[in-house]
């Protein structure tokens, strides 16, 4: 079970903020906007972090981690996080902005 953390926190992640779809403008809704905002980003991190690998700035414990490389040493759940926290972060920034607005409105 051990080796599978990394996933299940990044699938806990996505299925906790996966009903504030709901309530915000639909990040989910708008792929092309969602892949703008989180592709750049995650492209930046991925490389910093290929570059951190590969000058054994840091390792992953080989016990929590699928085993699955998707490249330069880089475990598949490191890029997921990379996707995966940024629309979590979006998911909730949307939602919370909408609820706000919702608030606002009705005083």
């Amino acid at each position: 079970m051990d080796r599978w953390q990394y996933l299940i926190v990044l699938g806990a992640c996505l299925l906790i903020t996966a009903p504030l779809e709901i309530f915000g403008s639909g990040v989910y809704r708008q792929p092309l906007r969602l892949l703008l905002s989180v592709g750049p980003v995650a492209v930046v991190f991925v490389v910093w972090d290929v570059i951190a690998i590969a000058g054994h700035v840091w390792t992953y414990n080989p016990r929590y981690i699928s085993g699955v490389d998707v490249g330069f040493s880089m475990p598949l759940e490191e890029l997921l996080f990379f996707i995966v926290i940024p629309v979590c972060g979006l998911l909730t920034y949307s939602a919370v902005t909408a609820m706000l607005a919702t608030l606002r409105g009705r005083r």
